[in-house]
């Protein structure tokens, strides 16, 4: 990995970038690799301080990781499950910076339950939060990158979203709404990637793979049988560089995974700040 740092003058500088989820984990990471290319960062999540969350990691901390670095971002605190703070949240952050170019849809919110006992409030709370809320948030920044005829969206997914193939197993029972989740947003990425194909706006997927957030700890993914797929929050934070900062045109609606798609184009993942 090359060495991370900030290039305010870098390949993304004058853009304004909006990442969901941007407390900890992966949504912290592609934080700061927009930032370290000049991008002026707006974090979203609804974690702003200590002791709102028993996970560790908040808005403040992300936000001081990157001015102190020598980047530009700030943090919007907003529950994505609330449509009004959905409106808020891209209503403050173009009043902060003007229009949206780049948006990240990072968060999540997830349940792993078998489907025979799946609450409607908990599926409610994730399709809203992984599907609902992406496509919305989409419909509030499209406007504008219409305009300007420049634009990036991309949508973090997971393996989730590929069909179980034989011999199935109950090692891991209760993933399959997490995976209609992921899939839902594949295709609506791929969907959009379509639609908006003529405005110059790229619409792209990637999925992490198994990657060592506090979110995975809190579930227990990462095991002895598991461990040797855990792929570094570095490599997803690039990938998604990777996708905000080419041509539209030749990249987009793409379903990656994030170490193959560098491998593809032979890219080496950047140090964070």
């Amino acid at each position: 990995m090359t060495a991370g740092k900030i290039d305010p003058n870098g390949p993304l500088k004058g853009k304004v970038a909006l990442v969901t989820g941007a407390s900890r984990g992966i949504g912290e990471a592609i934080a700061v690799r927009l930032a370290m290319a000049g991008a002026r960062v707006v974090c979203t999540a609804r974690t702003a301080e200590d002791g709102e969350s028993r996970l560790p990691g908040t808005l403040t901390d992300t936000i001081r990781r990157i001015t102190d670095a020598g980047g530009q971002a700030t943090f919007i605190k907003a529950d994505l499950s609330r449509a009004e703070d959905r409106e808020r949240l891209v209503a403050e952050a173009v009043a902060i910076w003007g229009p949206i170019d780049i948006l990240i849809n990072n968060a999540a919110v997830t349940f792993f339950i078998p489907v025979e006992s799946f609450p409607k409030r908990r599926f409610d709370l994730m399709m809203e939060v992984q599907v609902w809320a992406p496509l919305h948030l989409s419909q509030l920044v499209l406007p504008a990158m219409r305009a300007k005829k420049s634009g990036a969206i991309v949508s973090i997914s997971s393996g989730a979203a590929i069909h179980p193939v034989k011999p199935y197993t109950t090692a891991r029972a209760g993933g399959a709404i997490y995976g209609m989740c992921k899939a839902a947003i594949e295709r609506f990425s791929t969907g959009l990637a379509a639609e908006v194909y003529a405005d110059n706006i790229s619409v792209n997927a990637i999925s992490p793979g198994l990657v060592a957030t506090p979110g995975v700890a809190v579930h227990g993914l990462i095991t002895e049988a598991t461990k040797h797929r855990v792929s570094p929050v570095e490599h997803i934070a690039e990938a998604v560089y990777q996708l905000v900062s080419r041509d539209p045109h030749e990249i987009t609606g793409r379903i990656d995974h994030a170490t193959a798609f560098l491998d593809e184009f032979g890219v080496t993942a950047s140090s964070l700040a």
